[in-house]
């Protein structure tokens, strides 16, 4: 039955919509009008398939020309003209121009043109043909065209205004980005991710990362070689040379591929006992050359054209020699190798081809009488010669041996010194001398008189120079001592062994309250309180020295005050000085020095009068009157031992005598402490 056009052209598109070709297209009819409407119909399809490709190609990619389809096809050309026409477009909305396109780039492209331009003419048809009948316009109403184009508000039609995919929601839409994109922060645009430099690639040892639009390649650092070829992929792939051609086999042989390679095998086999060489000749393997002797001992190889045969050989050996285990030749018998001895108790065998011979050992001599072997005494024979030291014989041989603090050297003859030290036979130190050592201790020690080995701490602070080497106490450690000091108020001086006084008053360490003066005392400090008394105000050249503290109170009067006036004391000074217990006392020792600036011998002067008026303890001390250097000077002594702690307070008076009246007075009192001096 003869099939109307419409059911040609429908079979035509389905064939197109499944196959994306026409080429093989199956007629269904043999009706020429048919068969033409059919391949019309299935050509026109695709071209529309190839335009909407080419729109949703630029519509992703912004670009056209890496698209795969580079071939001369109708197909691929309607692609390149529908993806440029769309890009066009899009530039146009994306400068502000019309979306209106130039008459002159042609009807079909200015379609694609305003649809990708997406200025109001989203409705349009992308069907692409010169001859689509024109209809008359016919008014439409806003109700009508909703119902015959429900996507008509779809804010994704036309792709958008989105660069690859977009989402409608209804109230707004959503972009998103193909495989290989990412979304830009403008929400709209996609970029190509670079997976070479994000390190997404797969790229595996010896190929390098090529990025692409979407994507990235794997590109073959070297190249494979001969013998094979680059895949798509990167790849080595091995050429078949047998199958592509390119071996050189002759005709009689048959090309065998192999990896990188081919080979030529012969079509000609040859028989057992041949090998076939290059050219395909069967030449006779000689099987006796080879490196494993194909025959059993005692036989000997004759080749044959292709095998070999075996034949006995039976050799007569003389006196002295015998068959081998093969049974080939004849060697030596060894008689000095049997159980036998055939030359008996100190001698020795010695082989020879066919024979053998006995002589002595070496250390033994012939002896004719009794036609034995004898031991010869090396030692006895060559006094002197043979060793350095003693020499014991042996049976055949003799020995060297040293005297004690030697060794025997490498050559088994010569002594030399045996260095006892490497032994630690010593407690502390160790000289080799030769042929024996000798033990020494380090400072601190001394050897011991028992062993001579052991070293005896050497107790310093027991010798009877040792009261002398501390100024306080001798403590002994092993190999040395150490000097101490009191726990409280001394330091260790530098050099170890005499005691420092700490000046609890310069170091701030005293606990003196403001209204106190600290005074330092070998071993410690006392906190005074000097004050003047009434009429009297303290001088400000006050004197402050090694060993004393000095405060002097002058007279100060009040007004009228007559009593105060008459009265003779002018100054009363506080002096504060510490001494030491001395050890040894054999003379007085003068401690206090009052000066007094008068001539040594005035004419119609005032007299000078010491005395020390209390705190004299046990008649201590006395005052003596000295003239120095234009001076009248009162000497305190200390005439008497005073053992520390002691403290005492001196009080001495300085009078000027007139007429037997005394006209001026100076009173000093002495604050005097004594304590163990460690210095």
């Amino acid at each position: 039955a003869d099939l109307s056009v419409e059911e040609c052209c429908d079979k035509g598109v389905e064939w197109a919509n499944k196959n994306r070709i026409c080429a093989s297209l199956p007629l269904i009819s043999e009706s020429r009008e048919c068969s033409m409407t059919q391949v019309q119909c299935c050509r026109s399809q695709l071209e529309k398939q190839s335009c909407s490709d080419g729109v949703e190609f630029a519509n992703a990619r912004e670009e056209c020309d890496s698209h795969l389809a580079k071939n001369a096809t109708c197909e691929a050309e309607y692609f390149k003209t529908c993806c440029y026409c769309c890009l066009l477009g899009k530039a146009a909305q994306a400068q502000g121009q019309s979306c209106e396109p130039n008459p002159k780039i042609g009807y079909q492209c200015g379609i694609v043109f305003r649809t990708c331009c997406g200025k109001g003419q989203e409705g349009i048809d992308l069907s692409i043909s010169d001859y689509a009948p024109k209809k008359e316009t016919v008014e439409i109403s806003k109700e009508e065209l909703d119902q015959e184009d429900p996507y008509l508000h779809d804010g994704c039609r036309g792709g958008g205004p989105c660069s690859q995919q977009c989402r409608d929601t209804g109230s707004s839409y959503v972009c998103s980005c193909f495989v290989g994109y990412q979304l830009q922060p403008d929400g709209i645009t996609c970029e190509d991710i670079n997976e070479c430099i994000t390190g997404t690639h797969n790229c595996g040892i010896g190929q390098t990362c090529v990025n692409t639009l979407g994507s990235f390649r794997c590109q073959r650092d070297t190249s494979c070689g001969t013998g094979y070829e680059l895949t798509d992929d990167s790849r080595c792939k091995d050429i078949d040379e047998c199958e592509t051609g390119t071996h050189n086999c002759p005709p009689d042989f048959i090309c065998q591929n192999t990896p990188g390679s081919f080979r030529c095998r012969p079509k000609l086999q040859c028989m057992s006992g041949f090998i076939q060489d290059a050219l395909g000749n069967c030449i006779d393997i000689n099987e006796c050359l080879s490196s494993s002797t194909p025959c059993p001992a005692g036989q000997i190889c004759i080749n044959t054209d292709g095998s070999f045969t075996c034949q006995r050989i039976s050799p007569s050996c003389g006196r002295g020699y015998h068959l081998n285990e093969d049974g080939t030749r004849c060697v030596d018998v060894d008689e000095c190798s049997s159980s036998s001895q055939p030359c008996g108790e100190g001698h020795v065998c010695i082989n020879a081809p066919g024979n053998y011979r006995c002589e002595c050992k070496a250390g033994y001599t012939f002896d004719v009488i009794s036609r034995t072997c004898i031991d010869i005494n090396e030692c006895r024979r060559y006094p002197g010669r043979l060793c350095a030291h003693k020499c014991e014989n042996t049976p055949g041989s003799y020995y060297c041996t040293c005297t004690m603090g030697f060794k025997l050297s490498a050559d088994g003859r010569s002594c030399e010194d045996l260095n006892e030290c490497e032994s630690n036979p010593c407690s502390q130190e160790c000289a080799n001398v030769y042929g024996s050592y000798q033990c020494y201790c380090r400072r601190g020690f001394q050897l011991s008189d028992i062993d001579g080995i052991s070293c005896e701490d050497i107790d310093e602070c027991a010798l009877p120079t040792g009261g002398h080497i501390c100024s306080f106490r001798c403590v002994n450690i092993p190999g040395s001592f150490q000097c101490t000091c009191p726990s409280t108020g001394y330091r260790l001086a530098p050099n170890a062994r005499n005691c420092q006084d700490i000046d609890e008053c310069v170091a701030e360490s005293h606990n003196c309250s403001f209204n106190e003066t600290c005074f330092n005392i070998q071993g410690g400090f006392r906190c005074l309180s000097l004050e003047c008394p009434e009429n009297y105000r303290k001088s400000g050249d006050t004197v402050r020295l090694e060993k004393t503290d000095t405060i002097r109170c002058i007279k100060s009067c009040r007004p009228n005050d007559v009593s105060c006036l008459l009265d003779p004391v002018h100054t009363i000074s506080h002096t504060v000085i510490s001494l030491p217990t001395f050890r040894e006392f054999t003379r007085p020792e003068e401690i206090i020095f009052l000066r007094a600036i008068t001539p040594t011998y005035p004419a119609n002067q005032a007299d000078i009068i010491f005395d020390i008026t209390e705190g004299n303890l046990r008649d201590s001390f006395d005052i003596i009157k000295r003239y120095m250097d234009g001076m009248t000077v009162g000497v305190v002594r200390q005439v008497r031992p005073i053992i520390g702690p002691f403290h005492a307070i001196l009080k001495l008076e300085m009078n000027y005598v007139m007429g037997g009246v005394v006209s001026h007075r100076n009173i000093v009192n002495v604050h005097i402490f004594v304590s163990e001096y460690w210095f």
